[in-house]
């Protein structure tokens, strides 16, 4: 008998999705099956209208060891080591309750990567809010903040690096994207397989509750007025309970009576059982009348689809039940036998006799529906695009919009988040949250590896092709600036409606930038997350396709970073400075505005400006290496000045408008500086290596002093800046803090 439609409706599933349904089963699901469905054919777990695009990735290179499919990608960095990494997104939860939101969203990822058998050695953050001059962001910022350092900090994993953007578009729904890097020894990955059949299946870790009950299902529509309604949806973390699950994870994984080890993440008990099962291609039987509960009275629907955390699935080898029950029980944990792997390739789900479900593992993941959702240009890329900038007035003081950009919080210290975290724990972070890229040191070794996050929205909308190709070069640009070699990509998408045909095309322009970007610079992507209908009252965030990248760094010794390192060295800009300012933050502070083209990008002139680079600094004459990004070189000067509390003595030649020349956010450029005596030497690699570059003038004194000579006009030159380093470093410093207190 069917059930009522309203049912699956609500449920999230579509008739034509419930017909395919009583397609696959040969019969009409029950509520329990109908339940399992929705979560695994919700977007947020089965991908349906997004993985025709994402196969068009790059996935394959020389150090990928894991790509897309496991829980988390995973990179070989020599000597029988490897890097584990992923990012994924919490958003819809964190615009709900941003404590628990971003708390559970920390204690999930760290999950991805320990469930690889990796220990996780760092966790980033990327997140978007509005403008902080609303009450009720500033309360949603404090609450991801905290909740992401109050897991972290407890867990002892440190966060070590991330960024932090406000606009307008991210008024109603925040964007919370945590990554997590891990370190293991090759011979012990282990993967999410349900192998073997025979073998019990063990459920372990925490009980389970009510809590999260279609989180999935909530992650995959669009945030409205009556979310708050969903509160109950948001799980809560417990970051004592996830150190003592991480313990006796890593701890029985290395015994080696583990088959195969999954996260109960999105849909919990559903996704981790089918999908195990599903990669191995088997079949699972559970008895749910097994499974450890904190509450009384869950019904077989509540078990299978509760997203409580610090929960595990593990299949480990028959006979060795109870010598894993003695290693969790020493970590005072639950570890419960609730089934056995079947051959049948079906996940069967029992309450004690009673069958209280049958469906095909295959049928939930592999068989889930794939949509060829229809595109259309946005119309709005007309307008924008096509506004004249020329006509803008000239800045009559050059300082004053200097220092007002160093107040935007988009370019602001961001002291006032990360000094809330414990980037210090484990001992191993060689280079801090501020710089570039954090680095962390490999222990017994002289390796370090270099992270990052990075998107700019803004550039995404104006030009969403570019502006995703911009995410990645910019991702691998910072690795290089602390001396790292990129290795490869996660990751996270983030966009409005996919239902939308102007969505539906932003999100495969940024997918053609991302993989152009990625070829070129030879980064693949290990796999990610994407986060669709983050839209409220039919607005959508910027479209926001967030890059995590990993480098290695060779030797710990060449680790650069941004600040002026000391009096008389030369400062050089690799790379060229055209005359853009458009999607610049200099457009969006002085003037109010959100128009013109992203800057350009030449992926080839990216490619040899990073290699240039990379190979000068483990050469050792290269002695800092900063970005230039948001707000153009004048910020980048004054960053450099600010990290290594050094001024600088500037002259440029100006070739067009004074603001595209210091605030315009050209691509592929880096400030480097160079000893004194060994400016000749620099200068002379650059013309052979057919890098293009500017001289800029030296380190000296104790302000950012920027002169400007123009050769076809008399007496156009002068002095543009003129500013104290304590000036730029209290401005820099203090606009955060300043505008949380209002």
């Amino acid at each position: 008998m069917s059930l009522d439609p309203k049912i699956w409706r609500e449920m999230g599933l579509t008739d034509d999705e419930y017909n395919r349904i009583v397609e696959i089963l040969g019969r009409h699901p029950n509520y329990v099956e109908v339940g399992i469905f929705a979560v695994m054919w919700s977007e947020h777990c089965s991908y349906k209208t997004s993985r025709p695009a994402l196969k068009t990735l790059p996935t394959e290179g020389p150090a990928i060891l894991q790509g897309p499919g496991e829980n988390a990608g995973i990179v070989d960095i020599g000597d029988g080591q490897a890097v584990v990494f992923k990012i994924e997104s919490h958003n819809h939860p964190s615009a709900i309750e941003p404590y628990q939101g971003a708390a559970t969203g920390v204690g999930g990822i760290l999950r991805d990567i320990f469930t690889m058998g990796a220990r996780p050695i760092a966790v980033l953050d990327s997140l978007r809010f509005g403008e902080l001059k609303s009450p009720r962001v500033r309360y949603l910022f404090d609450g991801v903040v905290a909740g992401i350092s109050g897991y972290g900090n407890c867990i002892g994993v440190p966060t070590v690096g991330g960024e932090v953007y406000f606009a307008d578009s991210y008024e109603d729904n925040c964007l919370v994207n945590v990554m997590c890097v891990g370190l293991i020894d090759q011979k012990d990955i282990k993967k999410g397989v349900a192998s073997g059949v025979g073998n019990p299946v063990m459920v372990v870790g925490a009980k389970t509750g009510r809590d999260g009950i279609h989180g999935a299902t909530f992650a995959s529509e669009e945030l409205s007025e009556e979310a708050a309604e969903k509160r109950p949806a948001v799980q809560v973390g417990d970051p004592f309970m996830e150190k003592l699950l991480l313990e006796a994870c890593l701890e029985v994984i290395k015994t080696g009576y583990v088959v195969g080890i999954q996260d109960m993440g999105a849909a919990g008990l559903t996704s981790s059982s089918c999908e195990m099962a599903s990669r191995a291609g088997t079949g699972l039987e559970m008895d749910l009348a097994l499974v450890p509960r904190r509450e009384e009275g869950m019904t077989p629907y509540e078990l299978m689809l509760s997203e409580s955390q610090e929960r595990m699935l593990l299949v480990v080898q028959k006979g060795t039940e109870e010598k894993v029950k003695e290693i969790f029980a020493k970590w005072d944990l639950d570890a419960v036998v609730v089934g056995q792997v079947t051959d049948d390739g079906i996940l069967r789900l029992k309450e004690g006799d009673q069958v209280v479900a049958e469906i095909p593992a295959k049928a939930l993941t592999e068989e889930a529906p794939v949509y060829h959702r229809p595109t259309a240009q946005p119309p709005y890329l007309a307008e924008v695009q096509n506004y004249s900038l020329d006509s803008l007035p000239m800045p009559e003081d050059y300082n004053e919009v200097l220092l007002k950009l160093l107040a935007s919080p988009n370019i602001a210290s961001k002291e006032y988040v990360y000094q809330q975290y414990d980037h210090m724990v484990g001992l191993n972070t060689v280079v801090r949250p501020g710089a570039d890229a954090a680095v962390l040191r490999v222990k017994g070794t002289n390796k370090g590896i270099a992270m990052t996050t990075d998107c700019n929205g803004r550039y995404c909308y104006l030009n969403p092709k570019t502006g995703a190709a911009i995410a990645v070069a910019e991702a691998a640009r910072n690795l290089v600036c602390a001396g790292a070699k990129p290795l490869a990509v996660t990751n996270c998408l983030n966009f409005g409606n996919p239902e939308k045909p102007e969505v539906m095309w932003t999100f495969w322009q940024c997918i053609e930038g991302m993989a152009d970007a990625c070829r070129t610079l030879e980064t693949p992507v290990t796999g990610g997350n994407v986060s669709l209908y983050n839209e409220t009252k039919g607005n959508a965030v910027y479209p926001t396709p967030t890059i995590g990248m990993v480098g290695l760094v060779e030797e710990l010794t060449k680790v650069c970073t941004p600040g002026f390192k000391q009096e008389d060295d030369a400062i050089f800009l690799v790379g060229e400075t055209l005359p853009e300012l458009g999607g610049s933050e200099y457009l969006k502070i002085h003037f109010g505005l959100v128009q013109g083209d992203a800057p350009q990008l030449n992926l080839e002139l990216e490619k040899k400006v990073q290699q240039f680079v990379l190979a000068e600094i483990k050469s050792g004459l290269i002695q800092s290496a900063h970005d230039c990004a948001e707000g153009g070189l004048a910020v980048a000067l004054a960053e450099c000045c600010i990290a290594g509390n050094l001024g600088a003595d500037i002259t440029m030649v100006r070739r067009f408008r004074g603001d595209a020349l210091l605030f315009g956010e050209s691509q592929s450029r880096i400030i480097i500086t160079v000893p004194k005596n060994r400016s000749v030497e620099l200068v002379k690699k650059l013309v052979d290596a057919g890098v293009p570059y500017t001289h800029l003038g030296k380190v000296a004194g104790n302000a950012l002093v920027l002169n400007v000579v123009n050769p076809g006009c008399s007496g156009c030159g002068g002095n543009l800046l003129n500013l104290p380093v304590a000036k730029l470093a209290e401005t820099w410093r203090e606009a955060i803090p300043c505008l949380m207190r209002q």
